[in-house]
């Protein structure tokens, strides 16, 4: 098991800046897969990013070229970097991560993220 705590949310005007990480509660050095997704009010969770444990990333098209996804397993953390942000990315930004031969995924509890116009 790992229990995935995220932080980093808060409220940004448009066009600002956060980086959200997600400490894990052990090392992620073997974990197959770690990524971000968002959740806004009546709609469904969406993926923002993700990387594996090779480093290869992977991003949502309105993710790409303002996002970046990356980790630090010496300290068993995942961060996303938001660069110029907008009211559309409001959401809860939920940290995943899959693990073992069956990727079994574990889930943080979520920051909010609020985008002001």
């Amino acid at each position: 098991q790992v229990q995935l705590v995220e932080s980093g949310g808060g409220l940004v005007q448009a066009g600002g800046s956060l980086r959200l990480s997600c400490g894990a509660s052990r090392s992620i050095f073997r974990v197959n897969t770690m990524g971000w997704y968002r959740q806004s009010p009546g709609k469904q969770r969406e993926l923002v990013a993700t990387i594996t444990s090779t480093g290869s990333t992977n991003y949502a098209d309105s993710a790409k070229g303002r996002f970046t996804i990356s980790r630090d397993n010496a300290k068993n953390t995942v961060y996303l970097q938001m660069n110029s942000l907008k009211p559309e990315d409001t959401a809860v930004y939920y940290c995943n991560a899959a693990v073992g031969p069956w990727s079994t995924a574990y889930w943080g509890q979520g920051t909010q993220v609020t985008v002001s116009s």
